[in-house]
């Protein structure tokens, strides 16, 4: 592992002039074995701040839910099952209220339909399930997460955080990318977790002890694929994948909007993160930090 963030450091040096993030976090392990190889860079140079915590991004989607479904898969309906792989017939996104979100968020039918990657989607099923259980979505998802793993409002006093765009004119630094998950202002399930680069690592591997999370990841792939398969992302074309070249066909993970990724193959339990501040400047420009994200996941597979 270290051998290969070694040659990661050499490929992010190479490409860190054409990138619009400052600061990112690597790491690159094997679950099964419990090992790990951890690589940051801040503004160009190679080393470690403590407590500096990224902004998830979306894929607070399989930390809350992703995760909850792995420990209480019977607490999920067909329905609940339809939201939490985008197949709901919900839509993609909308702009919400800070009072009125709730109720546009139930307003949909819930139908099966074709896969629509939504926000809307989590937020609903969100809701089922804290009114079916009569428990807050943080108080069913945080069962194994590291400290260094949190919502964004909860996060510690000693916590540095990089710049992640403007709201209004400011500079968003500590507080949360997504517009509607700050306006909403409370846990949610779509955006909205912060965690150091071994915060989340060690959060990964709390849950795959605790739910068995390869395992059950597996047999999924073998018993049916679908692009998202109880809340993770899965690889739809392993020659182009933002997950890397060659990664295996039981790969699974997700990406966050800010410049976030997880992968991971069900079978070896091998796997990278990747964390960075990518829509510092703007959100629209993904060019040069996918070919990073294809380049880093290729030097993870072979």
């Amino acid at each position: 592992m270290k051998e290969k963030t070694s040659i990661a450091k050499n490929i992010i040096e190479n490409s860190w002039q054409d990138q619009d993030f400052d600061h990112l976090g690597l790491a690159y392990f094997d679950l099964k074995n419990d090992i790990v190889s951890f690589l940051e860079v801040h503004e160009g140079e190679s080393k470690v701040i403590p407590h500096f915590f990224f902004d998830l991004a979306s894929l607070t989607k399989p930390l809350t839910l992703g995760a909850y479904y792995a420990k209480e898969p019977q607490s999920f309906s067909l329905q609940d099952l339809l939201l939490l792989e985008h197949r709901g017939g919900l839509p993609r996104w909308a702009i919400l209220g800070k009072k009125s979100w709730m109720n546009t968020v139930q307003q949909f039918d819930i139908k099966e339909s074709e896969v629509e990657y939504s926000d809307l989607s989590y937020l609903r099923l969100m809701l089922e399930l804290e009114k079916k259980t009569g428990k807050d979505l943080q108080e069913l998802s945080s069962f194994y997460w590291d400290p260094e793993l949190c919502f964004w409002k909860n996060l510690p006093e000693e916590a540095f955080c990089p710049e992640t765009g403007f709201r209004q004119g400011e500079v968003i630094q500590g507080e949360v990318n997504d517009d509607n998950c700050f306006k909403i202002g409370r846990f949610c399930s779509h955006a909205g977790l912060f965690s150091t680069l071994k915060g989340l690592y060690y959060s990964l591997r709390n849950l795959d002890k605790q739910t068995e999370l390869l395992k059950r990841m597996e047999k999924a792939f073998k018993e049916e694929r679908r692009r998202f398969l109880y809340g993770w992302d899965t690889v739809e074309s392993p020659k182009n994948s933002l997950a890397g070249l060659s990664c295996p066909p039981e790969t699974f993970g997700h990406l966050g909007f800010t410049g976030t990724s997880i992968w991971i193959d069900a079978k070896s339990g091998k796997g990278w993160i990747l964390l960075t501040n990518a829509t510092k400047k703007y959100w629209f420009h993904r060019e040069e930090l996918n070919d990073l994200r294809r380049s880093l996941g290729e030097l993870c597979w072979n």
